[in-house]
């Protein structure tokens, strides 16, 4: 796993042994930033789900203002911290420990960006659409990038965002939603 492209360029990033994460392949994850590169610079994000917190490097790394990475596990908080130094970012990111509803509920940001990539198995990308709509935290013209695997439908909908097609790459889907 590696920085794509950007000031970070090449620079490998830790993660986690085991399967308590599931970073985005590479492929999928050139494709994500394909889809959103006219939408990256000067943009502040949000990694919600942070896992090794590439996603979000990967932004900073083309040109984002700055980022913050929420994940509940305390290993995941120490890679991610690890990976932003590791590629020059740590000035330019926040790492918070706390589940991911928690902090929404608790969250005062505005975000230009939203990586959704919850583990595979829960109602957390669901959950986590309903309340950041709730609560307003994507600014005007902001987008949410929701990862979810191939066979798992999202028939979530709202008033306030306009959803694009679905994105398939080999067994993830990618979906675009951005504020009306």
């Amino acid at each position: 796993m590696r920085v794509i492209t950007g000031k970070a360029r090449g620079i490998q990033l830790k993660a986690p042994d085991g399967l308590k994460t599931r970073p985005t392949a590479d492929r999928v994850k050139e494709a994500l930033f394909s889809i959103i590169q006219f939408e990256i610079a000067g943009a502040h994000v949000l990694d919600l789900f942070g896992g090794t917190g590439q996603l979000g490097i990967e932004a900073l790394s083309r040109g984002a203002s700055g980022a913050v990475f929420v994940d509940k596990g305390e290993e995941a908080c120490q890679i991610i911290r690890e990976n932003l130094k590791r590629t020059g970012f740590a000035n330019n990111a926040c790492v918070v420990r706390r589940d991911y509803l928690e902090y929404l509920n608790h969250c005062n940001d505005q975000f230009g960006i939203i990586f959704l990539d919850p583990p595979y198995a829960e109602v957390f990308l669901e959950n986590a659409l309903n309340r950041i709509t709730e609560i307003d935290i994507l600014q005007s013209g902001g987008i949410i990038i929701a990862e979810r695997p191939f066979g798992k439908e999202l028939t979530w909908d709202s008033e306030k965002l306009l959803r694009s097609k679905d994105y398939k790459y080999g067994k993830t889907l990618l979906t675009v939603f951005r504020k009306k």
